[in-house]
């Protein structure tokens, strides 16, 4: 997805299809989000982490734009809790983590609050 994306939850939702098993098990934003509403680009990505229960990452840019506008990066990965799993402030950075399906399933498991999810679909 894209940083607008991030705005509007309807867009991400997980949903379970038939079978049960999620839609996905990682969320991945791809973003030009300027470093003076980067508060909500780090609270929005922890919530699709935590509302949809999966892992969620966040790509943002560095340096200035022709406009001027800049951008301080805050990229970085949630695990479906809300945990920070890895996160660079103000660099340009190669990040690397480990994602846990196991621990995905085992927590979906032990807290399956999806299965209240109202079903729906977007036309």
């Amino acid at each position: 997805m894209i940083c607008y994306d991030l705005r509007f939850p309807v867009w991400a939702r997980s949903k379970k299809s038939k079978d049960q098993s999620f839609e996905y098990d990682l969320l991945i934003y791809v973003a030009n989000w300027p470093d003076t509403r980067v508060n909500a680009w780090d609270a929005l990505l922890k919530a699709r982490a935590i509302e949809n229960q999966a892992y969620c990452a966040g790509v943002n840019r560095v340096g200035t734009d022709a406009f001027p506008k800049d951008y301080n990066g805050h990229s970085g990965v949630y695990a479906p809790k809300g945990d920070e799993l890895v996160f660079s402030h103000q660099d340009e950075a190669i990040l690397t983590t480990t994602l846990s399906v196991e621990e995905l399933i085992s927590y979906r498991n032990d807290f399956p609050f999806q299965n209240d999810a109202d079903l729906f679909e977007i036309k």
